[in-house]
């Protein structure tokens, strides 16, 4: 079903400067605040002034720093399963990243940086705010696990990025706290537990249909098993995704159609940004996650294109190669042909939406939610942690479940893994996670998390005692004066 959550932005005002200048001036009929904002003095004052700030957590969380070009650049381009994509000549800022060449001053560091504390900041003045409004204490105690649950997830994609990152967890009070150092990985790892921990205790398994799309309690604890995995602690990964698979989640039965608007949010998804298509406002119509990568002059601009070594990472007749690229000259089940005159010769069809919703003023597909975290992931997850600990019977039942939903009805391809070998196991896990979750912004770093960047990406340019992180944006640096500190090697 699709979401029904109020997406339009609010843009809430956090400073105060325009009101203390307006009450110097004796013409105050001339003092007219701009259309749309809304003066921070005069907001977290009602129960409604909370939702709206709620709302701009999650409609922020489509923004262009967050899923377009910044956000490829960072998360996909690395890997060994994307390519630039577009024109030689276009954007050839991702080579840097392609080839493990990019420095601090390149803007898309900065890009991608500020769009996660710009999800914080918003997080932060809920957190900061609404404790203070008199309204319903329980809609409030989940207003205030919503934003930790989202400020959670942008610290973990600034923590596998850029490693020591800025821990901020309130609006500063003072002077002192606008230049603040970087937190150590470790630090930096406890508090999005703690966030969600705490977020989880609260948030509800589900919401009625007004209220689809919010951060729910599974969400946060797949998010904190996920966080977990990332620190290898095996034991919490194992415990947490198996109390998520006891909250009625369950893989979509068709693979190919549960990225399709008509299921999002389905019974798989545990996250996914919310974006839509709004008749008449084309500003609040604002995600370009499918225009960027959609059909080159089609639906799209053709970028963060499925490599070759994705293609063939698939076994024989695994339909999941058709439902993830999108080939040149091919007919999508929805019926639109792929010219053969388009510039790439694969593109990613989990971003794709039909040709003919394109509508002039509009981006192409701002209508596509971006899946964050989904059940099959739980899954892999589970059977990681099962094998690492051990126990490759329910390793294999979880990694298989994903296998059966892959192959469907068909027996002859995708055979269940067998193997009780731990390290055979590991393999084919790693190997499973690779083409299930392929161009969902897993790749890059679940190869570095696992040990192996160097054989994988190593031929691209990756060098390890470096390019286990990205650097830390030269501008941030300057801004500090010299406070926070480039990772080595850059």
């Amino acid at each position: 079903m699709k979401k029904n959550i109020n997406i339009q932005s609010c843009l809430v005002a956090t400073a105060l400067s325009a009101m203390l200048f307006a009450a110097s001036c004796k013409k105050d009929f001339l003092n007219v605040p701009p259309q749309g904002q809304q003066p921070s003095i005069t907001f977290w004052k009602t129960g409604d002034d909370a939702l709206k700030g709620v709302n701009a957590i999650y409609a922020n969380l489509r923004s262009w720093d967050n899923v377009a070009f910044n956000a490829i650049a960072i998360e996909s381009t690395g890997s060994d399963e994307a390519d630039k994509g577009s024109t030689p000549t276009d954007a050839t800022f991702f080579n840097l990243f392609d080839q493990f060449t990019v420095t601090s001053t390149q803007g898309s560091l900065e890009g991608f940086w500020n769009g996660q504390y710009q999800n914080i900041n918003l997080c932060n003045q809920v957190l900061d705010k609404i404790p203070n409004i008199s309204m319903d204490e329980s809609l409030k105690n989940r207003y205030l696990a919503e934003a930790k649950f989202v400020r959670a997830y942008s610290y973990f994609r600034l923590v596998r990025a850029y490693g020591n990152v800025v821990l901020r967890l309130h609006l500063p009070r003072d002077n002192s706290e606008y230049n603040l150092p970087q937190s150590d990985k470790a630090t930096v790892y406890a508090q999005i537990e703690k966030d969600l921990t705490e977020a989880a205790a609260v948030l509800p398994q589900s919401y009625p249909a007004t209220d689809l799309g919010r951060a729910t309690k599974g969400a946060a604890l797949g998010m904190k098993a996920k966080v977990a995995m990332y620190q290898k602690k095996w034991a919490d990964v194992l415990a947490l995704t198996n109390q998520v698979m006891t909250l009625g989640y369950d893989l979509f039965p068709d693979y190919e159609k549960g990225f399709r608007e008509a299921n999002e949010n389905s019974v798989e998804s545990l996250f996914e940004v919310q974006a839509s298509l709004i008749q008449g406002n084309a500003a609040a119509s604002n995600s370009q996650y499918s225009q960027v990568q959609g059909v080159a002059g089609v639906m799209g601009w053709g970028f963060n294109t499925p490599s070759a070594e994705l293609e063939a990472a698939y076994e024989t007749g695994d339909p999941r190669k058709d439902a993830t690229i999108l080939f040149r000259g091919e007919t999508t089940p929805q019926g639109d042909l792929v010219p053969t005159s388009v510039p790439n010769p694969r593109y990613n069809q989990k971003s794709y939406v039909p040709f003919n919703t394109r509508i002039s003023g509009f981006n192409e597909g701002a209508q596509q939610n971006i899946r964050v975290l989904r059940f099959a992931d739980i899954l892999l997850m589970n059977a990681e942690a099962a094998n690492e600990l051990g126990n490759p019977t329910q390793a294999l039942t979880s990694l298989n479940r994903v296998r059966k939903r892959a192959r469907g009805s068909n027996p002859a391809i995708l055979p269940d893994v067998t193997t009780t070998d731990q390290t055979a196991l590991r393999t084919a896990i790693w190997k499973e996670r690779q083409v299930e979750l392929a161009m969902e912004n897993d790749r890059y770093f679940d190869v570095i998390r696992q040990g192996r960047a160097l054989t994988v990406f190593g031929p691209k340019g990756w060098k390890a005692n470096k390019n286990e992180v990205w650097p830390i944006p030269q501008t941030e640096i300057d801004l500090s004066g010299g406070l926070l500190k480039q990772n080595p090697g850059y």
